[in-house]
């Protein structure tokens, strides 16, 4: 699995959220992970999460960490849960780091208090699976109540990034080792 995390400001707008997106732009081949800094404005007509369009729940922050996840498989419950995977691997970074931060996980989102840190949704497309993971930054003018990276006391976005991009990656390795190791029973 390959990883990549790249550099300036890229706006995160939900058309990254497509199939051979790292590939294509980024050089990318196969199951991937790609993180980037930059500010999240996602349209209604782009949401993929329609609980969200229902309610008209915009997905807005002025700079964010975002993680685009490809897998090519098209099992969207197993792409689920390694979003849920990743959501746990930063939070165990976040309070490995900071070992008085005390964060909740709901589901696929990150929470300190009641301020939320984090967006995210899995998707299919027609050739893969697709997470998009994004963490605050900085928290002004969201819609929520929402806590930032730096508030948190995180200065060092890319390090921070680079840690995630490692372990997810190992973790995703040595889940595939872990199948290929054992033999079958009856």
């Amino acid at each position: 699995m390959g990883n990549k995390l790249l550099e300036g400001i890229l706006k995160y707008d939900g058309t990254q959220l497509a199939s051979l997106w790292a590939f294509r732009h980024h050089d990318l081949q196969g199951d991937s992970i790609v993180a980037f800094q930059g500010p999240c404005h996602v349209a209604l007509t782009e949401m993929v999460d329609l609980a969200d369009v229902k309610e008209e729940a915009h997905i807005y922050s002025e700079k964010m960490l975002h993680f685009i996840v490809e897998h090519f498989d098209l099992d969207l419950e197993k792409t689920v849960t390694r979003q849920r995977l990743l959501v746990a691997i930063i939070k165990e970074e976040l309070e490995k780091q900071y070992r008085d931060l005390k964060l909740i996980r709901k589901g696929d989102d990150l929470y300190w208090q009641e301020r939320k840190l984090s967006v995210s949704i899995a998707t299919l497309s027609p050739v893969s699976t697709l997470i998009h993971l994004g963490l605050n930054i900085i928290s002004d003018n969201t819609p929520v109540p929402t806590i930032g990276l730096q508030e948190l006391g995180i200065e060092d976005i890319e390090g921070f990034a680079k840690d995630i991009l490692q372990s997810y990656t190992e973790e995703i390795s040595s889940i595939n080792l872990a199948r290929c190791k054992v033999r079958g029973v009856n």
